[in-house]
């Protein structure tokens, strides 16, 4: 999970890429950067790792000079944490390509072989990333063209097409020509892109959600099609044509329940109308299978649960409170790196008030339970504050398998529903009772909006159904047994990966 934005403007756009990236921090914190170009085809590029804020100061957002640019915020699923792999990354062969990535490669130890071997091209880091801005970068030479023209670009995209496998939502800058931006064939990871009438004429952003863009004035055009490929020149020429054979839209339904802000809409969902019917849905469950429940008090775990919990509450006729606050300065744990660190942060992170939950039944709803530590740890925090007893409700259904396009819980080991029912969960995590909202009824909170688009989701964490048709039980005990290596000896799983291979 990572944020990309691009900008085709009639100004410099510096200030408004680093406003882009700040709107879409939530979707890593890891690493930042922008890449701008100037009338003359020259590049400017400054990335490091950490926050927005952190990156760019106010001497190296001088230097980002040009009408149009990339920007990325970096979430690490493949390759090192180093500020090498921050993106956007750069090859100057042909034109000069610059390019930004959201998703993760399921073949890319494949590809690292090949644009080796066959490609002649040298690899820099051991990032999916800049596998695939290589494999984009030779499909585009081989054009043989002394300018680029859309013709041209578009055949090399439909060539990417072919040869990668896996998530990817892509942002690149050309030299002196404009913006490319294209979605894998099943449309896993988001882009959607707008316009605005400026001062001096159109101007154009693609971002990975529309909170991006409407923060900033654009009026939302659309959603990029599955494997449709759109350019935008520097001059302002909107091209765009479908560059895969059999292209489906399958967007990840983790987006909906996690991952974007409640203010985005992806394919023609409503990310904050979704997360409430999660609510009533669960409040649904709950009513048919536990008619005599006990609840006093519903309380969210903030801040993705809250607007489920806010319709749960209300559908099962209990009283919704705010009981824990929020230290604001503190990072995502789903993102932190290490399982210390993630312990460590809860309790910097989330603080109970003893008010709402003395003597009480209390109700706590999560987005998800992933690993349970984190769960673990809040409820004992609530009940540390006097609750009688804590149920514990989950707005997504468990998470059973890996994740292989561009979240970080790649391993069964690592997910406490993997080989537990709901009573062994609750027994784990030390709740009175667990509620898992059911897949069917994930679904159907998603779709039930005259506006959804997608044809399907892919709900592989839930069910072990992999839309790209690439991933076995062979592949997934790779990448376990190279997670392990990794802690153990700090090699990349992709690194581990390809040496086995």
């Amino acid at each position: 999970m990572c944020g990309i934005v691009g900008i085709v403007g009639k100004h410099y756009v510096n200030q408004a890429l680093y406003d882009a990236l700040t709107v879409l921090q939530h979707r890593g914190q890891d690493a930042a950067g922008i890449a701008t170009c100037d009338e003359d085809g020259r590049f400017f590029l400054h990335k490091d790792n950490g926050l927005v804020r952190d990156v760019f100061d106010e001497r190296e957002m001088r230097r980002l000079i040009g009408c149009f640019g990339i920007g990325h915020v970096r979430y690490p699923t493949a390759g090192t944490t180093s500020a090498a792999e921050a993106q956007p990354l750069y090859v100057n062969s042909p034109y000069g390509i610059a390019l930004a990535h959201n998703g993760n490669l399921t073949n890319s130890d494949e590809l690292i072989r090949d644009i080796y071997a066959s490609d002649l091209r040298h690899i820099n880091t051991r990032s999916d990333s800049e596998a695939l801005l290589n494999v984009f970068a030779h499909e585009l030479q081989r054009q043989a063209q002394l300018r680029p023209n859309p013709d041209a670009i578009f055949t090399a995209v439909a060539a990417t097409h072919r040869r990668v496998r896996g998530a990817y939502a892509v942002v690149a800058m050309i030299s002196g020509y404009g913006l490319v931006a294209f979605r894998d064939p099943f449309a896993i990871r988001p882009l959607i892109y707008g316009v605005r009438d400026g001062e001096d004429g159109l101007e154009y952003m693609i971002a990975s959600e529309s909170v991006a863009l409407e923060s900033q004035g654009y009026s939302i055009v659309r959603d990029l099609e599955p494997g449709e490929c759109l350019i935008i020149t520097a001059d302002g020429s909107v091209h765009h044509r479908q560059c895969a054979d059999a292209p489906k839209r399958v967007p990840c339904i983790f987006e909906y329940v996690y991952f974007a802000r409640p203010d985005s809409t992806i394919d023609g969902i409503n990310v904050y109308k979704a997360r409430l019917r999660m609510g009533e849905k669960l409040a649904e469950r709950i009513r048919h299978e536990w008619p005599e429940h006990d609840i006093d008090v519903v309380i969210p775990i903030p801040d993705t649960s809250r607007c489920s919990a806010i319709q749960l509450a209300a559908h099962l006729g209990v009283k919704y409170r705010e009981g824990f606050v929020k230290n604001r300065y503190i990072g995502r744990t789903f993102i932190m790196p290490g399982q210390k660190q993630r312990k460590k942060s809860v309790r910097q992170k989330l603080n109970a008030m003893t008010l709402e939950f003395r003597n009480k039944n209390v109700l706590l709803v999560d987005d998800s339970i992933v690993r349970g530590t984190t769960s673990e740890q809040i409820i004992q925090m609530a009940r540390d504050a006097g609750a009688k007893k804590v149920y514990f409700a989950s707005a997504a259904p468990p998470v059973r398998y890996p994740n292989v396009y561009g979240i970080d819980m790649p391993t069964h080991s690592e997910l406490i529903a993997y080989k537990l029912e709901e009573n062994e969960v609750a027994a784990a995590i030390g709740a009175d009772r667990v509620i898992y909202q059911r897949l069917p009824d994930l679904i159907d909170a998603c779709m039930d909006t005259k506006y959804s688009l997608p044809q399907d989701f892919d709900c592989s964490v839930f069910n072990g159904c992999y839309i790209t048709g690439d991933i076995d039980d062979a592949y997934l005990a790779r990448l376990e047994e190279a997670r392990r290596d990794n802690k153990a000896s700090r090699k990349t799983p992709m690194e581990a990966v390809a040496e086995q291979n």
